[in-house]
C-alpha cells in the first residue's frame, strides 16, 4: 500500500472515530427468566464438581418417548424434511384433533388446528392475532412469567390478576370485571393446571369466567400445556364450553419432547388465516422433524402414563417429606409437577434461599420471584420432574440441611 493511501486511510478512521455501542430497543428490555439463571448456576455448580438434584427447571427428566425418537428416525432416512406448511403437517394435526376427541369428547376440526415452534411460538401468535399495541390482557399472579415478557416485547400490557388460596390459586369472574373497568382489558389468559402453583381451576370457574369474558368482549386464552399430568381428577379443556377462545398446549410436558420444540394451538375458524399468515411470516414453518417425532408420541401412551406415575410417586414423597426439612405450606398440587411452597416462616429472600440451598445442599429450586414480583419472595417452587430416586435425595439433603440450622 503507497504511503498516501495510508494517510487517506488514516484519516477516513479518524474521522469515523471511535465504535459505539449498539443501543438495544426499549421493547427488548424484558426482564429475565429467572428460571434459566438458576438452572445456568446450577450448571456452572455441576460442571465444577458439584452434585446437583436439578428441581428448579420444569422439564421432564426422561427422554422422547421411544416412538416419537423411531419416527423422527424414519423421517431422517426417508424424508427430505423441508418445509411444511405454515400452520403444520396435514397428517400431524389431524392427530391433534382427534386428541379432543379421545380426551374430552370434545370434536374440533382439523383445520382448526396450528402447530407451532413450541408453546412459546404460539404465545407470539395468539398475541399478535387477538391484540393490538397498547391493549391490555389480565394475566394471573402468581403465573409463567413469559406470558407478560412476550406482551411487552410486542408492546402490549399485562395486567396482573392477584390470586390466593381462597380463590384456589384461579382468577374469579369478579376479578375479570374489575380488570374490565380499571384497565379496559382485552384479553384473558388462565393456565390449568398453572405454573408455578400446580392448581387447576374446577369446570364450573372454567365456565364463569368464559362466561363473563364473552359479556364484556374479553377474548381468553387457555394455556394447556400441563393437561395429561393430574393426579386426583382430569382436567377439562376450554374448548368443551365454546369455540370462541384460543388453546395452547405443548408436546413439551406430558409427551416429553421439551426440547424438540413443537406445540400447539386451537383457533377460532375466524382466526385460522391471522394465524396462518403470521407463521408466514414469522417462522415459514414449525421444525419438519419435530413433528415427525410428534406424531410417533402419539403411539407412546403405554410410557406416557407410566412417565406420569413417575411424577405421582414423586409428588407424593415430596409432600410427605419436604415437610420434614420445614417446607410446610404448599399450593394444592392438582397438577403439573410443581410445589409452590410458602418459605415466609424461613425467610423473607427466597432468592437467597435459593442460592443457599444450591450452594450448601447442592438442590436447585427456583424463587417465587419469578412468577410474582410482588409475593415472591415468600416462595420457592420445587420441579419434581425427575427420577424418584433423585427426589429422595433431596428430601435427604434438605432435612439435613434443616438439621444444620
Amino acid at each position: 500500500m503507497k504511503d498516501q493511501d495510508k494517510g487517506r486511510l488514516a484519516a477516513a478512521a479518524a474521522m469515523i472515530g471511535e465504535a459505539r455501542p449498539i443501543a438495544a430497543s426499549v421493547r427488548s428490555n424484558i426482564p429475565s427468566f429467572i428460571v434459566m439463571d438458576v438452572m445456568r448456576a446450577a450448571l456452572a455448580a455441576e460442571n465444577a464438581g458439584q452434585s446437583i438434584i436439578h428441581m428448579e427447571v420444569g422439564q421432564p427428566g426422561t427422554a422422547a418417548p421411544r416412538a416419537a425418537r423411531a419416527a423422527a428416525a424414519r423421517a431422517l432416512e426417508a424424508e427430505t424434511l423441508g418445509y411444511t406448511m405454515a400452520l403444520g403437517n396435514d397428517a400431524l394435526r389431524a392427530r391433534i384433533a382427534m386428541l379432543y376427541s379421545e380426551w374430552y369428547g370434545v370434536a374440533v376440526a382439523p383445520e382448526r388446528i396450528a402447530v407451532t415452534a413450541g408453546s412459546s411460538a404460539a404465545f407470539v401468535l395468539a398475541f399478535l392475532a387477538m391484540f393490538d399495541a397498547g391493549d391490555a390482557v389480565a394475566l394471573p399472579s402468581p403465573g409463567y412469567p413469559c406470558y407478560r415478557h412476550i406482551l411487552t416485547a410486542l408492546g402490549q400490557r399485562s395486567v396482573l390478576l392477584e390470586t390466593r388460596a381462597a380463590s384456589e390459586w384461579m382468577p374469579t369472574a369478579d376479578d375479570v370485571v374489575n380488570a374490565v373497568r380499571r384497565d379496559a382489558i382485552k384479553g384473558l389468559l388462565i393456565a390449568s393446571p398453572a405454573n408455578p402453583t400446580g392448581t387447576m381451576i374446577s369446570d364450573a370457574r372454567l365456565a364463569e369466567l368464559i362466561a363473563v369474558c364473552r359479556e364484556h368482549g374479553v377474548r381468553l386464552i387457555s394455556d394447556e400445556i400441563y393437561h395429561g399430568l393430574t393426579y386426583e381428577r382430569a382436567a377439562q379443556t376450554a374448548l368443551a364450553h365454546g369455540d370462541d377462545v384460543i388453546v395452547i398446549n405443548s408436546f413439551s410436558k406430558y409427551f416429553s419432547m421439551t426440547g424438540w420444540r413443537v406445540g400447539w394451538m386451537v383457533l377460532p375458524e375466524s382466526l385460522v388465516r391471522s394465524v396462518e399468515r403470521l407463521s408466514q411470516n414469522l417462522y415459514i414453518s414449525p421444525p419438519a422433524i419435530a413433528q415427525a417425532a410428534a406424531l410417533g408420541a402419539f403411539d407412546a401412551v403405554e410410557e406416557l402414563e407410566a412417565n406420569r406415575r413417575v411424577y405421582a410417586d414423586n409428588r407424593a414423597l415430596l409432600l410427605a417429606e419436604l415437610p420434614k426439612a420445614g417446607f410446610t405450606s404448599f399450593a394444592p398440587a392438582d397438577g403439573a409437577f410443581y410445589l409452590y411452597c410458602d418459605v415466609s416462616g424461613i425467610t423473607g429472600d427466597a432468592g437467597a434461599l435459593a442460592r443457599s440451598l444450591l450452594q450448601e445442599t447442592g438442590v436447585a429450586v427456583t424463587p417465587g420471584t419469578d412468577f410474582d414480583a410482588q409475593r415472591g419472595n415468600q416462595y420457592l417452587r420445587f420441579s419434581y420432574a425427575g427420577t424418584t430416586a433423585d427426589m429422595a435425595e433431596a428430601a435427604r439433603r434438605l432435612q439435613a440441611w434443616a438439621g444444620r440450622r
